[in-house]
């Protein structure tokens, strides 16, 4: 694609530390096939991630988890939100690793199947960042309490709630996470579904 419909002038690295910031001087090619002008673009780099809304089929229960959010300083409901478990893409890792792992870190439960959702970039403006989207079968049972990697600044409440409390979070706007909100519609569609699916498993 690079070459045929892109042409990179330039690339700066403006920034490099957890996060890394690139500025693109580039063109690319038009929809009537022309080159466009110049253009200058900066690009958030901080890698991809996978998410898992946890449901326990048996009690028609999601794990919830809640946490400070740097990014929700200033919104309207405070920066601790409401979101699904979620983690880091690391070199070599597959999603559905970071996922059970993050699972077990994050809210101390252990997911028994998955059905991936979707694979999607969350703000292809400005950033990379894909997320690769899951459902994952628990035993909600014994689920909650604070969970969370110490030594990353990570203090998180585990909520275990039933799946219409869930969706009742959306409508009032509690959960306003991108992640949590895809996948709790996708339950919400796709549940009876879901269920014969995991029962023939």
């Amino acid at each position: 694609m690079i070459g045929k419909h892109i042409d990179i002038l330039d690339k700066t690295t403006c920034y490099h530390g957890f996060f890394r910031i690139d500025r693109y001087r580039l063109r690319h090619r038009l929809f009537n096939g022309e080159w466009g002008p110049a253009i200058t673009r900066e690009l958030f780099e901080r890698g991809h991630a996978a998410a898992v809304l946890p449901y326990d089929p048996v009690r028609d229960q999601v794990i919830l988890i809640e946490q400070f959010r740097i990014g929700a300083l200033s919104a309207p409901g405070g920066p601790w939100l409401t979101e699904i478990i979620a983690g880091i893409i690391e070199a070599n890792e597959a999603p559905e690793e970071v996922v059970k792992r993050e699972s077990i870190e994050e809210a101390n439960c252990i997911i028994t199947d998955l059905v991936p959702l979707y694979d999607y970039l969350v703000s292809p403006g400005g950033m990379t960042e894909r997320i690769a989207l899951f459902c994952g079968r628990v035993d909600a049972t014994h689920a909650g309490g604070i969970h969370g990697a110490i030594d990353e600044g990570e203090d998180i409440k585990v909520h275990v709630v039933s799946r219409e409390t869930a969706l009742s979070y959306l409508k009032t706007g509690r959960i306003n996470s991108a992640s949590a909100i895809i996948a709790l519609q996708w339950l919400a569609l796709n549940r009876e579904q879901l269920l014969r699916q995991w029962m023939m498993s």
